[in-house]
């Protein structure tokens, strides 16, 4: 089935003073390797689809298209896409890693302006500020942003911003430097952790940029039973589009759309938008209310009280985010994200730190446990859990596919 056409509405990105769609393309998904290839590599049948991403977006409004240096082809497939289907209106993104060495950093840079082919890049992110030495090496003396700084006085970026895996804490400090014009960050229905961050973002006046809502906000793209019922009328990615655009702090959301059919549900969304203050409350309530059903309405508003950061825990446990995974599978019943999020514990680096539960009662004792978690007021419960969750996806490997 193919999408309607229509024209997406836009918002203000903050003190950028660019109007953006409330949808923009996310250039994730649709490259022909997650390593950099010769271009003689990448197969015309993928760089066609491309263009036909391109095509539709142009025709409907996806002004604002969003990829990184480290999304393997993406850059370059884009570049040359971008040459076969102009748009005049376009906002092109992309995102760099900090480095130690900003003469690396510069080098990263002149790669991605060369392969988008590029004589401005809009908006260009700090990608993955996710620990306080990516914050440290993005503004020491002569760091990164200086980099950024001097292109951008020299009129080849138009604003600078960050994008963001890290805790809360981070984001609001980097936000609250004065330094970042926009910030990519995660919150959406299953994920409102970054609240602060968004309110950080209005008081500063940034862009606020969601990322992934469909993939990481619960792989909405394949729901499960429980969540589609739960859905409905809507969709869940229905659903989750409307509940992060109807907050005003939200400027745009990513759709990373693998072929032009992916925009449907996404579009759906943008039709229903002016509605949603009548639609979402309903959805929202029959959620809660099957969460506090399952797990009792005290868990659910305590659950996170006293639990210690997954480095102060033995065996690296990540405690917070395994209940966080716990609630939505046996709430929701999300057990494909729960079984991918869980696999990367441990695996994920800093762009999703700690471990799962695998070492419980093996390497990590229940004493030991026990000891750091002293102060939740639910500590027989979140061990059965832990334990449950183990047993549940014990041997589970999950890899992230971008570089660092």
């Amino acid at each position: 089935m193919q999408p309607s056409i229509q024209t997406l509405p836009t918002r203000r990105f903050g003190r950028t003073e660019i109007h953006v769609p409330v949808l923009s393309l996310g250039g994730m998904r649709f490259q022909h390797s997650w390593k950099d290839l010769e271009g003689d590599k990448v197969s015309i049948e993928n760089q066609r689809n491309i263009e036909n991403i391109l095509k539709f977006a142009a025709q409907n409004g996806f002004d604002h298209i969003e990829t990184a240096r480290h999304y393997g082809t993406s850059e370059m497939q884009l570049g040359w896409g971008m040459k076969k289907v102009p748009q005049v209106n376009r906002i092109i993104q992309t995102k760099i890693p900090p480095s130690r060495d900003p003469n690396h950093f510069e080098k990263e840079l002149e790669t991605s302006f060369s392969k988008l082919q590029s004589s401005k890049i809009d908006l260009l992110s700090i990608h993955g500020l996710n620990l306080p030495e990516h914050l440290e090496q993005t503004l020491k003396p002569d760091g990164c942003l200086s980099v950024l700084r001097r292109w951008q006085n020299n009129g080849l970026i138009g604003h600078i911003g960050f994008s963001t895996h890290g805790p809360t804490e981070l984001i609001v400090q980097a936000i609250e430097t004065g330094e970042f014009d926009y910030v990519n960050l995660h919150w959406y229905f299953i994920f409102q952790d970054n609240e602060p961050a968004l309110t950080a973002a209005s008081k500063f006046d940034l862009g606020v940029f969601i990322i992934s809502p469909t993939d990481k906000g619960g792989h909405l793209h394949t729901p499960s039973e429980k969540l589609l019922e739960l859905c409905a009328p809507l969709h869940p990615i229905v659903f989750n589009d409307l509940f992060c655009l109807s907050d005003p702090r939200v400027h745009t959301i990513s759709v990373g759309a693998s072929k032009v059919e992916d925009f449907c549900l996404h579009l759906d969304s943008i039709s229903l938008l002016d509605k949603s203050h009548f639609i979402l409350p309903n959805i929202y309530k029959r959620l809660m209310s099957t969460a506090n059903e399952e797990l009792g309405k005290e868990w659910m508003t305590t659950w996170k009280h006293g639990l210690p950061s997954w480095e102060h825990i033995p065996g690296d446990i990540n405690v917070r985010t395994l209940m966080w995974l716990y609630i939505l599978y046996k709430c929701w019943g999300m057990e494909g994200y729960v079984k991918s999020r869980y696999g990367l514990l441990g695996n994920g680096s800093h762009w999703f730190p700690g471990s799962n539960a695998d070492d419980l009662d093996s390497q990590v004792s229940e004493d030991e446990l026990r000891s750091v978690l002293k102060a939740s007021p639910w500590v027989d419960e979140i061990i059965l859990r832990l334990r449950e969750l183990r047993e549940k996806f014990k041997g589970e490997i999950s890899q992230r596919l971008v570089v660092d």
